[in-house]
């Protein structure tokens, strides 16, 4: 099971903030985590080994690192899908499907999503075009959760809601009106 924690927010570097959010995500990936901060975003993971032991390590990068994933779940068809790459001329470091994700998505960008076949959730820093970008995805049921937060300028993401409450600007306070989507449609 895999976590995957992280912090859009400009002005302020959150490394030390992403790295609590990975301690208290520990159990979700108890054989490496890793912090990356890059301008305005910083990505947590915390990884349990299932696919690509050796060099599955988190984030991964494309070649030129303008793309950075963090990623929990698992791609049933990721092989296909590597296969069709590896024709297009795209080579690969790793065995696992989280590179092929980022790869997928440097060839055809956001849409190519919907080609994944399994249960997944990941966040990709974009940084091509002179820019940063985040773009965040999970399975169409929800089976990896994906949790986030969005207010003032600043968007935190977590597999976990309690990884989102170590920001200090993010109110404890019950909603109302999200926990009854939260029980009654599994969003808020």
């Amino acid at each position: 099971m895999c976590g995957i924690c992280g912090i859009y927010e400009k002005n302020r570097d959150n490394s030390t903030l992403v790295e609590a959010m990975c301690r208290i995500l520990a159990h979700r990936g108890p054989d490496a985590w890793s912090v990356y901060p890059s301008g305005e975003v910083c990505l947590g993971h915390r990884r349990l080994s299932i696919i690509d032991l050796a060099t599955g390590d988190q984030p991964i990068f494309n070649e030129d690192k303008s793309l950075a994933i963090v990623y929990n779940g698992e791609v049933y068809n990721f092989r296909e899908l590597r296969e069709e790459l590896l024709a297009k001329g795209y080579r690969f470091h790793t065995a696992s499907d989280t590179e092929v994700i980022l790869q997928l998505y440097a060839d055809q960008g956001a849409e190519a999503f919907a080609r994944l076949n399994g249960i997944f959730a990941f966040a990709i820093l974009d940084r091509r075009e002179g820019r940063e970008r985040l773009v965040l995805a999970r399975d169409h049921f929800g089976i990896k959760p994906l949790h986030y937060y969005a207010k003032d300028g600043r968007f935190i993401f977590a597999s976990e809601q309690k990884a989102i409450l170590l920001h200090p600007q993010v109110s404890r306070e019950l909603n109302p009106q999200s926990l009854h989507y939260h029980i009654n449609l599994r969003y808020t």
